[in-house]
């Protein structure tokens, strides 16, 4: 009986040899003996190594072949110094036999062929190692070190990369390997003895897993992919290699970091360097300047190979050839790291799994994925037939055609044209897939459109700026520059687009990155012509955070609004994946930017209209403040202890808490607490409970406003505290509920009219909202309410006065005004609504105001938040509409309805006037809620 599941064989090709095989295992079943028949008969080193083995590999016949592997590799451990080289060796004729035969007769796949060996190549590395280093420290090399060191290389590590590190070993691979070793675990005097004990060790590790013997030989390593292999010895620092990755790696060495993994000594010190590079090899913003260097590498082996012309089998590199093994590798790294630093998903070592994951993910077509999964099995499947006819390091087919047909009955099949026709097909269908991806020159250039002079002046002046200081900018750019010049002379306005273009292009702080995000996704240069012509502001605010183009190809860019709820969710989880405060502010920063982006795209292109982007700005504050509250907390507990009490809630006032921001909205905000004022904090760094909020509040504000190296969230403006910029910044529920009940002028009330939670204590933010109710139906019958809100629109007038016809804002019957009117509603109700909308509306049920009054209002509300809000997207301040351009004015006449802006000046005039009447009418009004002078309850 066997365990071994045949699926296929390999006909033999020297018969003679096949047979002879066969013989030396009598009694296999049938499927079994032919097996042995054909890998003898096409490849006289599995002969040899069943004539040398036979005893051992009878063995594995009649037992599960992978339990048969995992225990001879288990049988390495322990073994002496000097019976190491030997026994490795023999250890690698077994498993080199048995993997073979299991792959020739489709027992196992190519994951787990290349699986065992790899399992050798760790397994052989860490005995190797740890004899080696036990031997240094019986001689008293190691400084400090103890023969219980010896288990985990004494802090030296050995990263596998490559195909070893991706567990993808070919059947006769070396091995690439980087040594390393942990400096933190010896002082600075013993630095140098500890350097020159683990260099002896790295060599004679190269010695007895490469050296030829009789026995034969283990792996040939390489350690060549190190830091700067000519001057740098063969094991360093883990700090040395650190510092020349962050000063001087390159996008190669990113992409062999992709693969690598530690395999043997000190494995946790191994990872822990690998978790410093991981920004490194992960870039934050989407990478396409990676394509560039992978294609220029590519060119490089390919000249230094002479792997160019034609595709022809004969001699052809299976591997670095034409639609070769490399192709499919770069294609799926490339891919990798473009994206790899945003979706952790995209990270997998292995080539298989990155194509699934790259697809699965949008960023290649599923089809493309599974055609390239495909090719990559069969090319490594004849790879490894290559090799197992002589263990040889070679990947090139034959030249002859009798070795040609020897490959093709290794692989089962007899008729040798059939072989190279479906092997023919794979390679020219890998370069047809992987070709368009590397080859930038296809698709791109063209003529640039013809310029007056004004404009050539603006474009000649572009060689000064820092965006085209280097060479690989400049050459970038110039791929892209016809496309663009196209598109600028396309627009409403081709002069105003191409300037607005010209000061997007000279705040660039740099341009590689940005020009190859143009170079391989033509979208995008439509989108910034877009925003150039349209929205001078925008265009500024890409110059400054260029990386947020990222979003808009990071795939959901379009998708259907997530929400406040899933949007704080997501902030949440990627804070919590960082352990680094400073970090997760930075983190804060760029997560918030591209949401902010994304409304503003959507708003400029019609996707959302003023109302709905309102909505979602402040959706879009709302989680960021939500899910940075507990970070802030956590830091701030860390030296003072947790808050004391029931904890504090953030309060959003003003447009915040009527959930209706603008672009370039600052928040307001307030923070209450509910703590004993006796208690204090139980930490390293006590405080007394006044001080411990006052001081979370002010860290809370720094972590939302302060600038960091990605800039600043938010501004934030506490004037709307109690008592002002005097009052402390933070209050005791108990001070406020006093507070507004007994002291509190009506504007404060009138404030209130529109607080809302937004983070913080959920039970304490209940309890204000109680509060808060309360207190509007008790002040809603207070006497002088009219009059004071007369008084204080009568201040605002004066003090904020209209900026000329175009300011939606300031200014009777305006912005401001109708806000006013609306928050007067709500109180003299004792409504608790937020939105305009809504305190209107209890206004016309309390008798406050009536039906056709709400109408008009509502209609001149509609027309000045559309203006303010498209204004705000579209520049800081529009003195005059026919300033922002041909594509400025149209978007906003398209906003509100207008057919030409004298027809728009028009209507913003009458219909301010008609609404500034209405308002006066409701302030001196006598039919509502008539005041009584002598009872005015207002401190």
């Amino acid at each position: 009986m066997t365990f071994w599941p045949i699926t296929r064989s390999p006909i033999p090709f020297d018969r003679a040899a096949g047979t002879e095989a066969r013989a030396l295992f009598p009694g296999l079943a049938p499927s079994l003996a032919d097996l042995v028949d054909g890998a003898a008969g096409c490849s006289p080193y599995l002969k040899t190594l069943m004539t040398r083995e036979r005893d051992w590999i009878a063995g594995a016949f009649d037992t599960d072949p992978w339990a048969y592997l995992q225990a001879e590799l288990d049988a390495l451990d322990g073994v002496a110094l000097v019976q190491v080289s030997a026994r490795l060796r023999q250890a690698k004729r077994r498993v080199a036999l048995l993997a073979a035969l299991a792959d020739l007769g489709g027992v196992w796949s190519l994951d787990q062929v290349t699986g065992a060996l790899s399992d050798l190549a760790d397994r052989a590395t860490h005995v190797a190692l740890t004899t080696l280093v036990a031997d240094e420290i019986r001689r008293k090399k190691l400084p400090g070190a103890t023969p219980g060191d010896a288990a985990t290389g004494a802090g030296m590590v050995v990263l596998a990369m490559g195909k070893m590190g991706a567990r993808e070993l070919n059947y006769s691979s070396d091995i690439d390997l980087i040594c390393l070793f942990d400096e933190t675990r010896f002082s600075a005097d013993d630095y140098l003895e500890a350097r020159a004990s683990f260099i002896r060790v790295t060599r004679k590790l190269c010695g007895v897993l490469s050296d030829r013997t009789d026995e034969g030989y283990v792996f040939r390593t390489d350690l060549r992919l190190r830091p700067d292999p000519s001057v740098t010895p063969v094991c360093l620092s883990m700090d040395a290699a650190e510092r020349y990755y962050e000063s001087l790696g390159r996008t190669w060495e990113r992409a062999a970091y992709i693969k690598a993994r530690p395999c043997a000594g000190d494995l946790a010190a191994g990872a822990r360097f690998l978790e410093t590079l991981r920004p490194f090899v992960w870039r934050r913003h989407l990478d396409f300047a990676a394509i560039q260097d992978a294609h220029d590498m590519r060119l490089r082996i390919k000249a230094h190979k002479g792997l160019g012309g034609a595709l022809c089998l004969e001699g052809h590199d299976i591997k670095l050839g034409q639609g070769g093994i490399r192709e499919i590798e770069f294609f799926t790294q490339t891919r990798q790291l473009i994206a790899g630093g945003r979706d952790a998903d995209l990270r997998s070592s292995r080539t298989v799994d990155g194509l699934a994951a790259l697809a699965a993910k949008g960023w290649i077509p599923r089809d493309v994925a599974e055609k390239l999964t495909a090719h990559y099995i069969e090319h490594r499947e004849i790879e490894h037939r290559l090799q197992m006819v002589q263990d040889a390091q070679t990947q090139k087919l034959p030249t002859s055609a009798e070795a040609l047909d020897r490959i093709a009955r290794f692989v089962g099949l007899s008729d040798t044209r059939h072989f190279r026709d479906r092997l023919l097909g794979r390679l020219r269908d890998v370069a047809e897939l992987t070709e368009g991806f590397f080859a930038p020159d296809a698709g791109h250039g063209g003529d640039e459109p013809d310029l007056s002079q004004a404009q050539q002046d603006i474009i000649d002046g572009w060689r000064s700026y820092a965006a085209l200081r280097s060479e690989r900018a400049k050459e970038l750019f110039k791929r892209v520059r016809p496309a663009l010049l196209t598109r600028l002379q396309d627009a409403a306005d081709p002069e105003a687009a191409l300037v607005q273009f010209d000061r997007f292009l000279g705040g660039l702080p740099a341009g590689v990155q940005l020009f190859a995000l143009f170079d391989a996704n033509p979208q995008l240069i439509d989108l910034i012509v877009d925003i150039c012509a349209t929205s001078p502001r925008l265009a500024s605010y890409l110059s400054r955070n260029a990386a947020v183009f990222d979003a808009v190809i990071g795939g959901g860019f379009f998708a259907p609004w997530p929400g406040a709820a899933a949007l704080q969710h997501d902030l949440a989880d990627r804070l919590a994946q960082l352990d680094d405060y400073e970090r997760q502010l930075d983190a804060a920063r760029i997560w918030a930017r591209e949401w902010h982006f994304r409304v503003g795209v959507h708003h400029l292109r019609g996707l959302l209209d003023a109302f709905e982007a309102g909505a979602e700005y402040a959706a879009l504050a709302e989680a960021t403040l939500g899910a940075l509250w507990p970070v802030v907390v956590a830091e701030f507990s860390r030296r003072h202890g947790p808050p004391p009490g029931q904890g504090a809630v953030v309060l959003g006032m003003g447009s915040l808490g009527a959930g209706r921001l603008n672009a370039a909205s600052d928040l307001d905000l307030i923070v209450i607490y509910d703590a004993d004022p006796s208690q204090n904090s139980d930490g390293p760094r006590p405080l007394d409970t006044r001080s411990y909020y006052a001081r979370l509040t002010k860290a809370y504000l720094a972590a939302i406003s302060a600038p960091t190296a990605e800039g600043r969230l938010y501004e934030v403006d506490m004037r709307l505290r109690p008592s002002g910029r005097q009052g402390p910044v933070a209050t005791s529920l108990t001070a406020f509920r006093d507070y507004q009940f007994n002291e509190a002028w009506t504007w404060e009330h009138m404030a209130l009219t529109r607080a809302r939670r937004v983070a913080g204590s959920v039970a304490l933010g209940d309890t204000i909202e109680g509060v808060r109710r309360t207190l509007l139906q008790d002040k809603s019958t207070g006497a002088g309410i009219r009059r004071d809100v007369a008084d204080m629109r009568a201040r605002l007038s004066d003090a904020k006065p209209a900026h000329g016809i175009w300011d939606a804002k300031a200014g009777p019957g305006r912005l401001m005004d109708i806000e006013l009117a609306a928050q007067f509603c709500a109180l003299a109700a004792g409504h608790h609504g937020r939105r305009v909308e809504q305190q209107l509306r209890a206004g016309v049920k309390a008798g406050v105001i009536s039906a056709q009054d709400e109408a008009c209002l509502l209609r001149a509300y509609r027309l000045c938040w559309t203006m303010q809000a498209t204004g705000r997207l579209l520049a800081d301040q529009i003195s005059d509409v026919a300033d922002l351009g041909r594509g400025g004015q149209k978007f906003i006449l398209a906003s509100v309805g207008c057919d030409s802006v004298s027809a728009l000046a028009s209507r913003l005039k009458d219909m301010s006037m008609r609404t500034a009447s209405v308002i006066d009418s409701i302030f001196t009004s006598t039919t509502a809620n008539q005041d009584d002078p002598e009872n005015d309850s207002t401190s």
